[in-house]
C-alpha cells in the first residue's frame, strides 16, 4: 500500500486560501469599512483593516515586511515538505493549514496593503481582537502542531509493565 505523501496534503493549503478570498471580497462586497453586523451573541460579522501582525502587533510596519515573512514561511514549509515526504500525516496537515493562512493574508496585503478582518467575538463591552479565515488556519494549525507533540510523548512513552 504506498504511503500519503505529506506533499498531498497541499490541497488543503490551497482550499484555505480560496475559502479566505471569498469570505473576505464578500465583506469587501457587502460591507462598508467598520459596519457591524449582529450573528449571534457574542458574534458579529463587521469589516474591519489590520495593517499589522496578529492582534494588530506592529501596525505602523511596512506590508512589504509581512509579505516576505508569509512568504518566507511558506518556502521553509514547502522545504519540509520535500524532505519529510512520508507519513508526518497531522504535522502535514497543520502546515498546510498555516500555509494557507500565511499567503491569503499575504494576497490582502499585495493586493490591499492590509489584511481584511472580519469576525468579532466579544463578552459584554471586551472584543476580541478581529480576524478571518486565514487567522483561523493558521491558529488550527499551530494547534494542530502542539496535538502532534503532545502525541508523540505518548508514542514515546512506554509501556507500564503489568508484573505480578
Amino acid at each position: 500500500m504506498p504511503t500519503f505523501r505529506n506533499v498531498h496534503w497541499l490541497w488543503l493549503t490551497a482550499l484555505t486560501m480560496l475559502l479566505d478570498q471569498i469570505s473576505k471580497q464578500l465583506v469587501v462586497k457587502n460591507l462598508a469599512w467598520a459596519d457591524i453586523v449582529p450573528l449571534m451573541p457574542h458574534l458579529n460579522l463587521t469589516h474591519l483593516h489590520n495593517t499589522g501582525a496578529a492582534f494588530s502587533m506592529f501596525s505602523g510596519s511596512s506590508p512589504i515586511v509581512f509579505v516576505v515573512i508569509g512568504v518566507v514561511v511558506s518556502v521553509g514549509i514547502l522545504v519540509w515538505m520535500r524532505r519529510n515526504p512520508h507519513g508526518q500525516v497531522l504535522v502535514a496537515i497543520a502546515l498546510s493549514l498555516i500555509m494557507g493562512g500565511a499567503l491569503g493574508n499575504v494576497i490582502d496585503r499585495v493586493t490591499r496593503g492590509h489584511v481584511v478582518d472580519f469576525i468579532d467575538f466579544y463578552w459584554g463591552t471586551w472584543h476580541f481582537a478581529a480576524f478571518n479565515v486565514a487567522d483561523s488556519a493558521i491558529s488550527l494549525g499551530a494547534g494542530f502542531m502542539v496535538l502532534d507533540v503532545i502525541l508523540e510523548a505518548f508514542r514515546k512513552k512506554p509501556a507500564a509493565s503489568s508484573g505480578a
